[in-house]
């Protein structure tokens, strides 16, 4: 048996002899104090035997004094006053000067004032010097604290002319300490037998359940943590992003399918096939199979066109700059966009012509790029496309600020930039509480017509798009330094289980 358990065992036995013997414990303080225990070893003790109703408790409320160290520097030198007197000749006098240098400046300041005030002592205007008016004096300060501190700080220690004079000079403090009265439970006993949790089969055969001792149920203790059924926090946010979207009148995409062809992944998009972000430092190439079978061929033919000769003020990238088998070959999606393309493509051919639309989706994408704190080679994207006539930038800025303002991201600024299938294009930053840095959250752009113009779209008619990754916001919101500790196969587990569900 260890000491702690043979403290708490010692703490029953006197804490149940004493309640067998007087029918109750007034205060579980006092009892400590008088058996050498610690308070809070009793109690602990007393909790114990109230889930197994040997004892039943009241809460009692105590307030005490607790001597400040000023008062503890009475206790050891005497208050300011009886220095001060004690400093003074009986004789003779003493000159200020004199009298400081005998008790200190501090003490003399308190002292001087309060013997003036009892006509202790008196100064002779005549020679300066202070002299006894008294033979003697008593300390009733100091006697008063010694009271306080011989009755463990109990306010009735003190008189209502004390209490007040220790609240005046700031002497001790009034605190509040709990502690329980305890009386006999219905199962009391002097000693306390081990219940049992529950009915067995070998009690039930035996018949020994008829001498068993059974734990009451107590149906306020909290059960065990159900390890199943949380989501991850990057399936939170997207959640709650897909509600916001759908609130915002946006139509989901679908984008259950990981490969694409770099058709619609790249050319679609009106980008070279020289571009270096097609390369395989950049790009997943599926080797099996390593080509899809088919591509709407007329939209093929205009899209090759629009790639060698140009159209709509572009010269596109040169004759033999476009090759089938390039287009036709197999990568694992760098983007959600290739779905966009898909949509617009079918929206601009749908029967009855074209009509305005709002598209987004959320799901997996792949970059073949280094993975650091910020960044992984598997994320998620959020990617919202309108298509309206006559869209500009400034309907671009708007509802992308609408967006970001509904997920809860409110310190935004915009950059421009560079992407080949939009112009003009804008990066997005939100600034992050922690890092404390602008971090770059997304892109967005205007479509170029030499990506729309092929799909068969009217010419007034723009298409304005963004994209983010999920992962980011989620960062943000979750206070994370460290995309791995959020998506990968090194994340707690437990931090789906603990994290919280943020609404934006």
């Amino acid at each position: 048996m260890s000491a702690a358990e043979a403290d708490k065992t010692r703490a029953e036995a006197l804490l149940l002899a004493a309640i067998g013997a007087d029918g109750s414990v007034g205060d579980t303080y006092e009892f400590a104090l008088a058996n050498g225990l610690s308070h809070e070893l009793v109690v602990g003790v007393m909790k114990s035997l109230l889930v197994d109703a040997f004892v039943a408790d009241a809460e009692r409320s105590t307030s005490f004094y607790v001597l400040k160290d000023e008062a503890r520097q009475f206790l050891e030198r005497g208050s300011p006053e009886i220095q001060v007197f004690h400093a003074i000749p009986a004789a003779d006098g003493i000159d200020r000067k004199a009298l400081e240098a005998a008790v200190g400046a501090a003490t003399l300041k308190v002292g001087q004032g309060a013997c003036m005030k009892n006509k202790w002592i008196r100064l002779d205007k005549a020679d300066g010097k202070f002299y006894r008016n008294v033979e003697d004096v008593q300390d009733e300060v100091t006697e008063m604290l010694k009271r306080v501190e011989q009755a463990d700080g109990a306010l009735s220690a003190v008189s209502k002319d004390e209490a007040n004079t220790l609240k005046r000079r700031k002497l001790a403090e009034v605190r509040t300490r709990k502690s329980y009265a305890l009386t006999k439970g219905v199962n009391f006993a002097l000693q306390r037998k081990k219940q049992a949790a529950g009915l067995t089969k070998e009690m039930l055969e035996g018949e020994a359940w008829k001498k068993e001792t059974f734990k009451p149920y107590n149906f306020k203790t909290m059960g065990l943590s159900v390890g199943g059924g949380h989501l991850h926090p990057l399936m939170k946010v997207r959640a709650e992003f897909r509600r916001v979207l759908m609130d915002m009148g946006f139509q989901e995409m679908p984008t259950n399918r990981y490969v694409e062809s770099s058709f619609w992944n790249f050319d679609s998009l009106f980008q070279p096939q020289s571009h270096p972000a097609r390369d395989a430092h950049d790009t997943f190439f599926l080797t099996q199979p390593k080509h899809c079978l088919t591509v709407p061929e007329d939209y093929y033919k205009r899209v090759h066109d629009m790639h060698e000769n140009g159209g709509f003020g572009s010269i596109g990238h040169g004759r033999g700059a476009f090759k089938r088998e390039t287009s036709m070959t197999n990568i694992l999606r760098t983007h959600t966009t290739a779905i966009s393309a898909q949509m617009l493509y079918k929206l601009a051919n749908q029967p009855g012509g074209f009509t305005p639309q709002k598209y987004f989706s959320i799901d997996r994408v792949f970059r073949n790029e280094s993975m650091d704190a910020t960044h992984l080679a598997e994320f998620h994207q959020v990617e919202g496309v309108v298509a309206d006539y006559d869209l500009s930038l400034g309907d671009l800025i708007g509802i992308i600020k609408a967006f970001f303002l509904k997920i809860g991201i409110t310190q935004m600024r915009f950059k421009p930039a560079y992407n080949p299938y939009t112009e003009p294009s804008m990066e997005i930053f939100a600034f992050h509480p922690d890092l404390k840095k602008w971090t770059e959250i997304g892109n967005s752009g205007v479509f170029r017509p030499e990506m729309l113009r092929p799909m068969g779209l009217p010419e007034n008619v723009r298409v304005i798009a963004w994209g983010l990754s999920l992962e980011r916001p989620t960062m943000i919101k979750y206070r994370l330094n460290n995309i791995r500790d959020l998506f990968g196969h090194k994340i707690d587990l437990e931090q789906t289980r603990s994290a919280k569900l943020y609404r934006y």
